[in-house]
């Protein structure tokens, strides 16, 4: 079997069931070795800070970073905020895909203006997304 596309991808939903769906539809697609999963964004972002300091942070910051954008206590756009305010390396790492169910335009729009984020996708994660992925 050839190496995973990714080293690792980080799964942010305060949905659990949607965490683990996303995380089961990653997994049959063998496109990584490492899941991380949060249901806060506060979480991630300590997670994250945490990495950072590590000599080993750039082998384990995850390649893809899933995040929803309704969550509570922090947002997703709360999230980017936070996001950037992080290294060059956590940066250049890490690839954000808004994985959402919000169907609202400013939502789509507004992610736009964040350089990390790369993709807006509809929950949940599908074959047909995962295999289109090329961050």
């Amino acid at each position: 079997m050839a190496d995973p596309k990714y080293r690792s991808v980080m799964l942010i939903d305060d949905n659990e069931i949607d965490n683990l769906i996303n995380q089961k539809m990653i997994e049959s697609a063998t496109i990584t070795k490492h899941i991380y999963t949060h249901t806060g964004a506060k979480s991630a972002i300590e997670f994250l800070r945490n990495i950072e300091k590590l000599e080993v942070a750039d082998v384990v910051l995850p390649d893809i970073i899933f995040l929803d954008i309704d969550m509570p206590l922090m947002d997703g756009f709360q999230f980017l905020d936070e996001f950037e305010k992080f290294g060059n390396l956590v940066k250049k790492k890490c690839k954000i895909v808004m994985l959402t169910s919000s169907i609202n335009p400013q939502d789509f729009n507004k992610s736009k203006k964040y350089l990390n984020v790369k993709l807006y996708i509809n929950k949940p994660l599908s074959h047909e997304s995962i295999a289109a992925l090329s961050l």
